[in-house]
């Protein structure tokens, strides 16, 4: 008996070891992303504590039986050298994954799941950007390789001790120990006694909803997705009838004239947050600012790029865990902008200069209706691969110009630039050429820049130039903000959104209404007088309409006039006057119930009408 409580104390030691080194892993991860937290409460830190005891007892359950089973088998050398091995090695696989997030929480501004871990729609270039990323962070296999060391220096052996011989009662007693340890380690695994097993979205309760990364463990994110479909629900608010009359997204554009049938160019540029526009890395989209409809309170609807497309170009918010191109709902019916300019005449292309197959960009085209895509594969102009992601943004934006000049007008095209994308790649003749800024990416906006400067040079001179409007929007903001209003959950989404006509005057000035990426679709069609039915979940920018929605971290995130609005699904859990507040520190949500309440039924509406429209495939109207 007694070496069979020895069994059981080494499994709780090693199970405490284990938790040690998790409690190491999140300080190394305030470490390196101590710049996306201003205030971090030590209820967060002790909070963690209860995801990590989840995660670890869910990993060790297998653990749990070969340590407690009964059985003298236990006690042979082989077994408990095996034991050891296969603890170690399972152990330290899902602590490893903290370390992906120790950079890449900097770029998602949430913990990794079980998709983004294993690149899924990335497939394609992670071969070419892992070692790219290798060197980039060569601190962190170094670190993983000390960390590792430790721990296996820090896993207690088996100590026997010498007993006589075991009999049925001893044996009955190991049996009623080893059931009750095993659901000891259940209950911890499930997160205690309450009705549901823990969730991710249970991190709020600990701490501000800006600090969830940091109660939460990548290991646990891990767990909870791994294998799984995403696969929404109603959350049944309110009846089909009242729901519409607070939110129908069936939108009926409202013409005051014929269509113009300008040419449309969207250009979608690769992290360019708003926090890197005038400071001196972007003379020319600061210059383009002043000759056009630029958007003060622009607000991206993700925070990562396969994200932006369907928001951009078919109207559709990302409000789930995985992004829409990649989810269980990435063949639903869609009907944006490239079938809508196509019924009224366009032909409509896409243009990418990474890897053909890049972030699923070429999938989604075929569903949302393109006429062409063209990507790394297709280009035609000088050598100018960057070795690791794509076709550098200047060379790229020259070919798609030429390409451009092909098309039979009027063409409806969009073009993502690519490299102000990790690592960063800029050509070698351009090196010291550009300002350094004050974090990683800010040369190569500054690239990017001079790449879109040259890019309307060539343009300006083609017979198309003057009869076209440039849609200029970010895909999500960019890592490492020095601001603090950037790091803010109202900070992280902004983004510059401009419309340029060099047709038209009027079309200038700086506009102070809140605009999203999902509102680029209907404010095109309004601005081109373009009659269209259509299922669009933003509103142009010419409407009365002032909201913006989106989603991080299970909580979703609703803007409305000058106030900003936390919403887990369930309840509110902050409200605030985000224009007069900008750091978010004045919770209203108790002096100002009214607008709370008010908020709160919108965001309600909108989640309803989300979801059901995405279970049902309706996104599209019948016709």
């Amino acid at each position: 008996m007694q070496n069979y409580l020895q069994s059981v104390k080494l499994f709780f030691k090693r199970f405490l070891v284990v938790l040690f080194v998790y409690q190491i892993c999140r300080f190394l991860f305030y470490f390196f992303n101590r710049n996306a937290f201003e205030r971090i409460s030590f209820k967060g830190f002790l909070g963690g504590i209860h995801f990590d005891l989840s995660a670890i007892a869910y990993i060790n359950l297998i653990f749990a039986v070969l340590h407690l089973l009964p059985g003298s088998f236990k006690y042979r050398p082989n077994y408990q050298k095996g034991l050891k091995i296969a603890f170690f090695t399972v152990n330290l696989i899902f602590i490893l994954t903290n370390f992906v997030d120790f950079e890449y929480y900097k770029f998602t501004g949430r913990r990794s799941t079980f998709g983004m871990i294993t690149a899924t729609g990335m497939e394609n270039e992670i071969g070419g950007l892992l070692f790219s990323f290798l060197v980039e962070f060569w601190y962190l296999p170094l670190l993983a390789i000390v960390l590792a060391l430790l721990f296996w220096k820090a896993i207690p052996n088996l100590k026997m001790v010498t007993e006589t011989s075991s009999s049925k009662i001893q044996s009955l007693k190991q049996s009623g120990l080893f059931l009750l340890f095993l659901a000891t380690v259940f209950v911890i695994g499930r997160g205690g006694f309450q009705k549901k097993p823990l969730k991710i979205v249970d991190a709020v309760n600990y701490g501000s909803i800006n600090q969830s990364a940091i109660v939460l463990n990548t290991p646990f994110c891990i767990l909870k997705t791994i294998g799984k479909k995403e696969t929404l629900e109603s959350p049944k608010f309110y009846s089909e009838k009242e729901l519409n009359t607070i939110f129908n997204p069936i939108t009926v554009t409202k013409t005051s004239g014929k269509p113009t049938k300008k040419n449309v160019v969207i250009l979608i540029l690769e992290s360019f947050g708003r926090e890197n526009l005038q400071c001196g890395q972007t003379p020319f989209l600061d210059s383009l600012i002043e000759k056009s409809m630029f958007f003060e309170n622009g607000f991206a609807n993700g925070k990562l790029s396969i994200d932006a497309v369907p928001s951009t170009l078919s109207s559709v918010p990302s409000l789930m865990n995985n992004s829409l191109i990649t989810s269980s709902y990435a063949i639903n019916e869609v009907y944006g902008l490239p079938k809508i300019m196509k019924d009224n005449g366009y032909q409509t292309s896409f243009f990418h200069g990474a890897f053909n197959g890049s972030q699923n960009f070429d999938q989604y085209c075929k569903v949302a209706g393109f006429d062409a895509y063209y990507g790394k594969d297709q280009y035609e102009g000088p050598e100018s691969f960057d070795g690791r992601w794509g076709i550098f943004d200047e060379e790229f934006l020259q070919y798609f110009s030429r390409k451009l000049s092909q098309f039979k007008q009027p063409f409806f095209t969009t073009l993502f630039t690519i490299s102000s994308h990790n690592p960063y790649i800029i050509p070698e003749k351009y090196k010291g050429k550009f300002p350094k800024g004050n974090t990683k990416i800010q040369e190569s906006i500054a690239y990017s820049d001079f790449a879109l400067k040259r890019f309307f040079e060539t343009a300006s001179k083609q017979d198309w130039y003057n009869n076209t409007l440039f849609v200029i929007v970010a895909d999500h903001t960019s890592s490492e903000p020095k601001q603090a209003k950037f790091k803010t959950n109202v900070g992280k989404f902004r983004i510059p959104i401009l419309f340029f006509d060099p047709s038209n005057p009027n079309l200038v000035g700086k506009n102070s209404k809140n605009l999203q990426q999902i509102d680029v679709m209907p404010s095109i069609l309004e601005y081109l007088n373009i009659d269209a039915k259509m299922v669009t979940f933003g509103k142009s920018y010419q409407s009365d309409k002032d909201f913006v929605v989106y989603y991080l971290d299970n909580i979703y995130h609703y803007i409305s006039g000058d106030f900003y609005l936390a919403f887990d699904g369930k309840k509110s859990l902050g409200l605030y006057n985000f224009k007069n507040d900008e750091l978010l520190k004045n919770n209203l949500l108790k002096t100002n119930p009214a607008k709370a309440a008010e908020m709160e039924r919108f965001i309600k509406a909108y989640v309803q009408s989300f979801n059901e429209r995405i279970i049902k495939n309706e996104l599209t109207l019948k016709k």
